[in-house]
This record gives C-alpha cells, sequence and structure tokens, in this order.
C-alpha cells in the first residue's frame, strides 16, 4: 500500500476472529483519543511501541476470512508483527470447561472471541491506575484529558481526521508537576503511582518474559499498584486468561448475579471461580460479552466534586 508511507498486512486466521470484540477491551470510553472506529467498521489505535510510535488499523474481510493491518511511523512494523497476538492467536482456550449453563451459553455465542496480548505494559497500567477507586465517568474524563493536555498526535495520514493522540510517554508523566494532575483531576495517589511506574518503564519491559503469577507479584511490589490494577494490565498487555479484577465495584456482583442470582463480595468470588482456575479472567469477560449482570438500579455514583479542574 502506500497511503503515504504506510505498511500493510494481510493475515489470515485459523478461526473466524471478531477483531473489533477482541480490540475493544483498550478502549478506555467512547471518547478515548488513542481509539477509534471508523463508520465502515476499522478499528484504530494510537501506541507507543518499543520501536517508537505508531498507529494502527484493523479491519476484517469476512467474505476471504482475513484480517487486514495497516499502520505507520516508527513502530509500524512491530506492531504489525505482534497483529496475531493482539487478536488472540496465542490463547489457547481448551482446557476451558463452561461447567454452568449461563458460561455454556455465553461460551457458545461468543466462541470465536479470544483473550489478545498488546505486549505494551506501561499503555495499560497508566489508564487503569488512573481508573482506581473512581466512578467510569471520572476516570475517562480524566485519561481523556491527559492524552489531549500531555500526549501528542499519531502518525498517519488520517490521524488528524480521527483525532488520535498517543498516550503522554513515560518522560513527560515522570516530570508532570502534581498541579497538573490535580487538574484533570487525578489526586495525589494516583498520580504518585503512574510517575512510579513511568519511572520504571524499561524495566517493566522485562515482565513480560515471566510466568503470569511472577508478573502478578511484581507488579503488585509497585507503590499503588495492587490486585485490581494488576490483572487490569495483565489481561490486557499479556492475554492473562486468569487475571480476575477483584476489587472491582461491579464484577463480584456481576459474576456472581450471572451465575448464583446472588451478588457476591471478592471473598464469594474467589469461591465460586475457584473450579476455573486457570481461566476465571475467561469466565468474567463471557459475563461482560453476554451482557449479563447485577441489574443497574437507582441513581448512578455521581463524580467526585472536590478536586480542580
Amino acid at each position: 500500500m502506500d497511503r503515504q508511507a504506510g505498511r500493510e498486512r494481510v493475515w489470515r486466521p485459523a478461526w473466524p476472529c471478531p477483531a473489533g470484540r477482541i480490540l475493544a477491551v483498550h478502549r478506555r470510553g467512547a471518547g478515548d483519543p488513542t481509539y477509534r472506529i471508523d463508520p465502515d467498521g476499522a478499528h484504530w489505535r494510537a501506541v507507543r511501541t518499543p520501536l517508537g510510535a505508531a498507529t494502527l488499523r484493523v479491519s476484517t474481510r469476512p467474505g476471504e476470512g482475513t484480517v487486514v493491518a495497516s499502520a505507520w511511523g516508527p513502530g509500524a512494523v512491530w506492531v504489525l508483527d505482534r497483529v496475531p497476538a493482539l487478536l488472540g492467536a496465542d490463547d489457547d482456550p481448551s482446557g476451558f470447561v463452561p461447567g454452568h449453563p449461563v458460561l455454556a451459553d455465553a461460551w457458545r455465542r461468543h466462541r470465536h472471541w479470544r483473550i489478545g496480548r498488546s505486549d505494551l505494559l506501561v499503555e495499560a497500567l497508566v489508564p487503569a491506575i488512573i481508573e482506581q477507586k473512581v466512578t467510569g465517568q471520572e476516570a475517562f474524563a480524566g485519561f481523556r484529558r491527559l492524552v489531549h493536555r500531555f500526549g501528542e498526535p499519531a502518525p498517519g495520514p488520517d490521524a488528524a481526521r480521527l483525532g488520535l493522540r498517543l498516550q503522554p510517554d513515560p518522560e513527560t508523566l515522570r516530570t508532570l508537576p502534581s498541579w497538573e494532575w490535580l487538574r484533570l483531576p487525578v489526586d495525589p495517589a494516583r498520580s504518585r503511582a503512574v510517575v512510579g511506574v513511568a519511572g520504571r518503564a524499561g524495566s517493566l519491559l522485562r515482565l513480560g518474559e515471566l510466568a503470569h503469577a511472577d508478573a502478578d507479584r511484581r507488579l503488585r511490589s509497585l507503590p499503588g499498584v495492587g490486585v485490581w490494577t494488576s490483572a487490569e494490565a495483565r489481561a490486557r498487555a499479556y492475554g492473562d486468561p486468569d487475571a480476575v479484577s477483584f476489587g472491582d465495584y461491579h464484577v463480584a456482583r456481576d459474576i456472581g448475579w450471572a451465575l448464583t442470582g446472588s451478588a457476591l463480595d471478592d471473598a464469594g468470588l474467589a469461591r465460586l471461580l475457584e473450579p476455573w482456575q486457570g481461566h476465571r479472567y475467561r469466565v468474567q469477560a463471557l459475563v461482560g460479552l453476554a451482557g449479563l449482570g447485577h441489574p443497574r438500579r437507582g441513581p448512578r455514583m455521581a463524580p467526585r466534586g472536590h478536586l480542580p479542574r
């Protein structure tokens, strides 16, 4: 392809790959400036790879059974090489046994869905930390403002049209003054955690070589990174099929409601998921994909109003 120095890869998965559904986990709300969806169904991502910035466009040709990936920027080759892994080619669901009528039905309807891996840990950690202990509205708004104020335009001829922007690089995150975080607004506990992760960005690259359990222990040794944040990042960056988001406001309630008819706490969820050890995130994801979970009644939790904007 030409399109101003873009590169292209056509990949034929070994299964009917629902690319958009797999990629959607990387989207941080409808206004995420690092992720766009074209009217034609193509998914766009702006990412920072170890080789530099890249814009990735992914579309499918169902009649041919192929995925077409195009990329621009210094990291184009890197991101195209990893398209199969990003779309779940490395995921092995063969050991997963639904074992429950609700899961069996969800698995039947979403049997071609896979857990992808981006191999971009810092990219996954930063928004996960910003999402800690706040409403979804506040979390997405904080990340969106961070990217708009301190990120940069993504490479490629369509990036401006789409408004695609890259997350701030680790050096920018590491040196942001405290008052800028408060303007987003991101409180000191979360901003310190992001700054700490940014300062360790180089060493964190090696965690992808570890077993999932070892990567989890290393991540949770970082200040401000707990079980929830580690799970959210490992599921996206490493495709960990066992990365349950314990500590989430909704996950335990939703899975408990879907499988038992009652909302659970984290301790109850851990007991319930014991039979699916090794695939517990797969259970969590299937419940979400199937739209199951605790009914949402009453007013939503309001965003906090005491931080400056």
